[in-house]
């Protein structure tokens, strides 16, 4: 937000500080673990509101653009109302959306209601950064920071295991009530363990202009980003036309901005060295986390014919340390360099994918990922965390809005650019590897007679001798296409693993950072983080 938008000062100290904290943990929890949920249950709420396939895949999308469009008017509206009050309200009307949604009749309704909860829900991540920063003392900054990573990493993670208990336990249904009482608790923890926001001096006029082109073209963006891979990309009319209808609006939105006097968002701010590069980065580290969230159940699944429960009990591993780590990433923040600490994670998050790729075969299982998993457990939650710290020592108290809608938009464009460049690299190299196997499968060939007969020999046993040729068939068949796979996976893990590496070479380029935010609070000194000087307002 602009200097003019900024509140007079943060209170000095909260009714109850870690409640603040929990509600921001709540808030992020919320915002990531109910879209991968939609996706992880995808079939199941697909055949309950009787969708196609094409159909069906917009009951994602519809959540996410939403939470595109209204970042803007997030940024907004936290601005004149204050980041409380909004999350407040948000989080009541994501309560009852999340409550009536199972109730769909239809597939009409379901999407607009996915399309209003991602409304609601598009307030908690840009609003909640800023309200640890505006809202809660420097000291606690290094634990709210690590909270906020911490909630990125675990509910990605433990959604696969979550839609797949409430599937077999439960009902479907749960993918969407389990947000209810989240959303309530994160309602309570703000109405009854903060105090209101401090009214500003000026508030923001509404630039209705620059609110809905930037808020429209990022949301077609992603649109069109997240529909690509499943409409051939450039050779889809509706592709094509969501990605340059939406380019257009933000350039059109940035020369704006850039030309207004009073500019609701500052992008001084976003453009001002090291953020644009830390932003990157953080582009890189969603993409990072692909590599569990979607190559290991892309394994696991088409491969090993794993269920989404059982996929889950894989990815735990990645979730269930993130509860340890947080309090330790919090004091490595405090005490070192947060580079050294994001350097640090993104070096075990590559040596886990280079583990990977270097050893997967087609008999893998869960375990053979754990030790893996770990490693990428710690490494991150040490370089989401780092980074973002790094960044907020670069920020003023009342750039915090502006930040926390350029990290929503590199989470989300980040997350989905990276889907959907992993998607289609895995498709593309599967497809090359079963081209390149069966060049050496050639019918009449001794190798593969043998192998035939052998297939023959083992199936035989429980059909008749007549079929025995024709499951073998099959069989040699399925042994193709599972070799294929894996090397598609490998190939995705090599790739991700190369570029957390360019990820590091970025990272350890920046300069150190100032020794406190805008008011030189140092931030790494024990004493000094104890009692913040007056100075630490926004002006």
């Amino acid at each position: 937000m602009s200097d003019a938008a900024a509140p007079l000062a943060r209170p000095a100290t909260q009714s109850i500080p870690w409640l603040g904290l929990a509600a921001v943990l709540l808030g992020t929890f919320i915002s990531t673990l109910n879209g991968r949920l939609s996706n992880f249950g995808l079939n199941d709420i697909r055949g309950a509101v009787h969708a196609g396939f094409d159909d069906g895949a917009w009951i994602t999308t519809a959540q996410t653009v939403a939470q595109m469009l209204i970042l803007p008017v997030a940024i907004w509206l936290g601005g004149v109302f204050g980041s409380r009050r909004v999350l407040i309200e948000a989080a009541l009307a994501f309560a009852v959306v999340s409550f009536l949604e199972p109730f769909s009749p239809n597939l009409a309704i379901l999407l607009s209601l996915q399309f209003v909860g991602g409304l609601a829900s598009g307030f908690f991540i840009p609003l909640t950064l800023s309200f640890i920063l505006r809202a809660t003392p420097p000291r606690l900054w290094a634990y709210g920071i690590a909270l906020y990573a911490l909630n990125l990493e675990l509910s990605l993670n433990i959604s696969a295991s979550l839609e797949g208990w409430y599937v077999d336990h439960l009902s479907w249904r749960w993918i969407f009530w389990q947000n209810v009482p989240l959303a309530l608790g994160m309602f309570a923890c703000f109405k009854f363990g903060t105090r209101p926001d401090p009214s500003p001096r000026n508030r923001p006029k509404a630039d209705r202009f620059g609110l809905l082109f930037s808020g429209v073209g990022l949301a077609l963006i992603y649109a069109g980003l997240d529909q690509g891979n499943r409409l051939d990309w450039l050779n889809s009319g509706l592709v094509c036309g969501l990605l340059a209808a939406g380019i257009v609006l933000v350039v059109a939105f940035v020369v704006h901005e850039r030309r207004s006097p009073h500019p609701f968002i500052s992008l001084k701010v976003a453009t001002t060295q090291p953020l644009p590069r830390l932003l990157v980065l953080i582009a890189f580290l969603r993409l990072t986390i692909l590599s569990t969230s979607y190559l290991i159940p892309q394994f696991l699944g088409p491969v090993r014919g794993f269920r989404a429960l059982e996929v889950g009990d894989t990815l735990i591993w990645v979730a269930a340390p993130q509860l340890i780590i947080c309090p330790l990433a919090a004091v490595m923040l405090r005490r070192m360099d947060p580079r050294l600490v994001s350097s640090i994670g993104f070096l075990l998050v590559s040596f886990a994918c280079l583990m990977v790729a270097h050893g997967l075969t087609p008999l893998w299982s869960s375990d053979q990922f754990l030790l893996s998993q770990l490693l990428q457990a710690v490494g991150q939650s040490l370089a989401l965390s780092g980074i973002i710290f790094f960044g907020i020592l670069h920020l003023k108290p009342e750039d915090a809005l502006t930040f926390g809608a350029a990290l929503q938009t590199a989470r989300l464009m980040g997350g989905q650019i990276g889907s959907a460049f992993i998607a289609t690299l895995v498709r593309v190299r599967t497809q090359i590897a079963s081209n390149h196997i069966g060049l050496h499968i050639q019918a009449g060939d001794g190798e593969v007679l043998r192998r035939l007969q052998a297939y023959a020999g083992a199936v035989g046993r429980s059909v008749d001798p007549a079929s025995a040729t024709g499951r073998a068939t099959a069989v040699l068949s399925a042994v193709v296409r599972n070799a294929a796979a894996t090397q598609g996976v490998i190939d995705g893990f090599v790739v991700i693993g190369a570029m957390t590496a360019l990820a590091l070479i970025m990272l350890v380029a920046h300069k150190s950072a100032p020794i406190g935010p805008a008011s030189h609070l140092p931030l790494f000194s024990r004493t000094s983080v104890a009692q913040p000087p007056p100075s630490v307002t926004t002006s």
